[in-house]
């Protein structure tokens, strides 16, 4: 008999952002499947979804009611880094455990979420060190208007900066906002050498679209001159925009097709390899260990191996930079398995901010 084990899913199947929501589930779904099939395993995964409905407050209430209602104590889920640090204050009064599997702005390590996708110094980072002898030192900055597109454009800032460039421009939207036309006047008006994309969902694809035509109109903006720059964007988002994401330039640890993700498998996005990737590693730590799933986090952890550093919960993972051409990325540089440094402490950036004891 398999031990049975329920795992929360917390994902907004339908909000602005929806497309990366459904792709994290389905990969999520995807392992637990294979893990209820596998006759090596001692344990079976039980799903017990919620779904916040794209309502930021909905978050801490919905995964406290998995740890209360159920006997979950492990959920895989959220998209943005509002949503995330939402549900940290529930997970840390009842004892849970997050596993989060989306690329995100760095600068956190709690006792109570594991980080699946990548930090800075696996996306961001990496991108800026290929694209500004590239394409140029003169940056104009988007983003959504939350925690991950302030920090992604504050290291953003400092990067190029140290290097010796300049930012043209920095405007944000709220999130599912489209009125993209005061963000593309200031593009065309201060034709920057590259464009740094940090929207999320419905604002993004508007954006990307807008800018498309401004390609078709100004050949300055075409991608092999001024390309649109990401770090959050993936193939679960390409039907909305269609021709508009050709030439768009994104770092993250798999695109579809690549080699070099660790374990089998082969994946639409990275957002669903990632939350894939999270299932799985939950398993292998839960598996002939009964009542482990009890365990904090750290315990959990401690001694077993895998990608997961047991001191900051980040994974290591690879480092790809890919560009959409002919409809799919192509890799322009990879960089193998890179050890996620949320604080940047190893990384020797001038947008790290110095870590002190305060008591």
């Amino acid at each position: 008999m398999k031990r049975r084990i329920e795992i929360g899913l917390l994902y907004s199947r339908n909000s602005s952002y929806s497309l990366i929501s459904e792709a994290c589930r389905s990969g999520a779904l995807a392992a637990m499947a294979e893990v209820n099939a596998d006759p090596g395993l001692d344990i079976s995964f039980a799903a017990v979804e919620r779904d916040p409905g794209g309502n930021a407050d909905m978050y801490g209430p919905l995964c406290e009611d998995i740890l209360r209602e159920t006997s979950a104590r492990h959920v895989v889920g959220c998209v943005t880094s509002w949503s995330r640090k939402e549900v940290i204050p529930s997970l840390e009064k009842l004892g849970g455990t997050l596993w989060y599997a989306l690329p995100y702005e760095g600068f956190e390590a709690s006792d109570h979420v594991v980080y699946t996708h990548a930090c800075p110094n696996q996306h961001l980072l990496p991108l800026l060190d290929w694209a500004l002898p590239a394409h140029g030192r003169r940056a104009y900055l988007t983003g959504s208007n939350y925690i991950w597109g302030w920090e992604i454009n504050r290291l953003a800032r400092a990067t190029i900066a140290a290097a010796g460039g300049e930012v043209l421009g920095e405007r944000y939207l709220p999130i599912g906002a489209v009125d993209v036309g005061r963000i593309i006047a200031e593009i065309r008006a201060t034709k920057p050498d590259f464009v740094l994309n940090s929207l999320v969902g419905a604002s993004s694809y508007e954006f990307l679209r807008a800018y498309h035509a401004l390609g078709l109109t100004d050949a300055h903006f075409r991608a092999d001159r001024c390309p649109v720059l990401s770090c959050n964007l993936t193939e679960c988002e390409f039907p909305p925009l269609g021709e508009a994401a050709e030439g768009l330039i994104s770092a993250g640890p798999y695109f579809r097709g690549c080699a070099g993700w660790p374990g089998a498998g082969s994946f639409g996005s990275a957002h669903e390899a990632a939350s894939y990737a999270a299932v799985r590693e939950l398993a292998r730590l839960l598996a002939h260990r009964p009542g482990a799933e009890n365990l904090p986090l750290a315990q959990l952890l401690a001694g077993a191996g895998g990608p997961v550093d047991p001191g900051t919960h980040h994974t290591s993972l690879p480092v790809i930079i890919a560009q959409v051409r002919g409809g799919a990325f192509r890799v322009i540089q990879q960089r193998g398995v890179v050890a996620g440094d949320p604080f940047l402490s190893r990384s020797g950036v001038a947008g790290a901010q110095p870590l002190r004891v305060v008591s």
